[in-house]
């Protein structure tokens, strides 16, 4: 049976959004983003200073621009900018004072007629975790060898062979023998790809259970 319960170790993975609609004052061509985790860590753009680390309060975000290259820690901490100047921009939203957990609890608290919403909803959490999720279990297809094709709306890879199958190593069987290293890898038996992206997508569970209704 292939491994289901955990996250690889680490990841690289390259999404590509494609062009959308405009909105009035902001353009929406197509995007890549690069998502690393594990200790892996992007190449530093040219230009980072010299012992200058990238990780910032536990993460780090690069936004290659057409004019600059914005640099800033975990959840937008201490944004720069590599060419020196100072970034500014208008202050638009709202700000959290203490956390996105304590803003999530004061918000479980308020009243549903007058709740005020939190910074990070779970309209725009869950699809950013869903972009997440996504890549993990791309990495778990990368036997395929080919890039996949996602529908949000339909939830699934569109471009997975119909006869395609995957397998993993279960154990490397990992040995020296004089002075030479060797392998006797033990595989799992071959499954759909389509069949394990499904139920990866859409866990059975043996025990079902379900969120009580929110007020």
């Amino acid at each position: 049976m292939l491994l289901t319960d955990c996250a690889p170790n680490a990841q690289m993975v390259k999404y590509v959004f494609p062009s959308r609609d405009n909105m009035p004052k902001v353009a929406m061509p197509e995007v890549e983003v690069f998502w690393y985790d594990g200790g892996l860590q992007p190449m530093r753009p040219e230009g980072v200073p010299v012992g200058k680390n990238l990780n910032d309060a536990g993460g780090g975000v690069i936004f290659h621009g057409s004019k600059d290259t914005l640099i800033c820690g975990c959840y937008g901490r201490r944004p720069w900018l590599l060419s020196g100047r100072k970034p500014s921009s208008p202050k638009t939203q709202r700000e959290v004072s203490l956390s996105h957990q304590m803003d999530w609890v004061r918000a479980c608290k308020e009243r549903p007629e007058n709740r005020l919403e939190t910074a990070s909803p779970f309209s725009e959490a869950g699809p950013f975790n869903e972009m997440v999720v996504m890549g993990v279990l791309a990495v778990r297809l990368q036997s395929l060898n080919q890039e996949l094709y996602w529908d949000g709306e339909k939830m699934q890879f569109t471009n997975i062979p119909s006869d395609a199958t995957i397998r993993t190593i279960v154990e490397d069987g990992f040995k020296i023998t004089d002075g030479h290293p060797t392998f006797n890898k033990t595989w799992t038996d071959r499954v759909s790809a389509i069949e394990y992206a499904n139920e990866m997508i859409k866990h059975t569970y043996k025990n079902g259970w379900k969120l009580p209704d929110m007020p």
